[in-house]
């Protein structure tokens, strides 16, 4: 019965999630803001929703292992398994922005950031306003190079179809379907991990992470089919920075969110490498599909570990 109650909670969490996701980027069409910038910060926020919700749900029960494992694991696979698929099924993948330049940047100062903080074994409050503090200088940052953008940049956003009396009330029932969805997916895996003698962080990094990504999966998988390359590599960029600051942040102010790091070595060695392959990727502008694959072998090696952790 468990189980059945957490696909129902995932599938719950995962379309008032996509609802928020398609109002917003309609928000932002409507006031003209280029499509990486939606990707990065409207859509990258509201494909964060899902993991936000769970995490903050999981630190409110006191279960700190799934509000942290949901956030690594959503990480690593934003990497490994959409950004993979991104360059598996796009044909040309020609982006007009620099990522190296201007992004990569921003995926990995906030690994950083929380590698220092977990040194001590616990995310305070303190660090939490610290975090959200770092991802309010990333929107301050892109909001500053949107500026910069040439006006010929904004011509082909369609603004059409919007309209706030549509939008408002599908918003605020989205965000119900999102806090009710996290609740139950949260009590119903750790109810899994505790039938099954799993650990509530394997049942965080894997099960969790896996269903609050399928948002970030079905956005980019869906804006490189058409051709919108830009939105979904800001999508994965920002998605992942909203993870750590934002997620971890609102969950530690809920309840500080302590950590056997030494513990979970592996699964935080295996974000850092991922991030960091994420910045070569964007140095060398590798985006093909020799890159993909790469990207592949990291995620077998995730799951093949996980796997035999549980």
């Amino acid at each position: 019965m468990n189980f059945v109650i957490f696909v129902i909670a995932m599938g719950v969490l995962i379309w008032g999630a996509d609802l928020i996701i398609q109002q917003s980027e309609r928000i932002a069409l409507k006031f003209r803001i280029p499509e990486f910038i939606i990707g990065a910060t409207l859509i990258a926020l509201g494909t964060s929703l899902p993991e936000m919700a769970a995490s903050i749900a999981a630190s409110y029960n006191g279960k700190p292992d799934i509000a942290i494992a949901n956030v690594i694991g959503s990480n690593i696979l934003n990497i490994t398994l959409v950004l993979a698929t991104v360059f598996l099924i796009a044909k040309k993948i020609t982006p007009n922005r620099d990522f190296f330049a201007k992004d990569s940047t921003w995926a990995l100062v906030p690994v950083l950031v929380f590698i220092l903080m977990i040194i001590d074994g616990v995310i305070s409050r303190f660090d939490a306003i610290l975090l959200l503090l770092l991802m309010g200088a990333y929107m301050l940052f892109l909001l500053q190079d949107a500026k910069n953008i040439p006006e010929e940049d904004l011509e082909d956003l369609d603004e059409s179809n919007f309209s706030w009396a549509t939008t408002i009330p599908v918003l605020v029932g989205a965000f119900i379907l999102v806090v009710i969805g996290a609740h139950f997916t949260v009590e119903s895996a750790s109810e899994i991990a505790k039938s099954f003698g799993i650990s509530e962080w394997i049942i965080g990094i894997v099960m969790i992470s896996l269903g609050t990504s399928l948002p970030e999966l079905v956005v980019s998988i869906s804006a490189a089919i058409k051709g919108k390359v830009d939105m979904a590599i800001g999508n994965i960029i920002g998605s992942n920075m909203a993870n750590i600051t934002v997620v971890i942040g609102a969950a530690a102010l809920t309840n500080p969110l302590t950590i056997n790091a030494p513990a979970y070595l592996f699964d935080i060695a295996t974000m850092i490498v991922a991030t960091l392959l994420l910045v070569f990727i964007t140095a060398n502008k590798l985006y093909n599909k020799s890159a993909g694959i790469s990207l592949i072998i990291i995620l077998g090696l995730f799951l093949n570990h996980t796997l035999q952790s549980m």
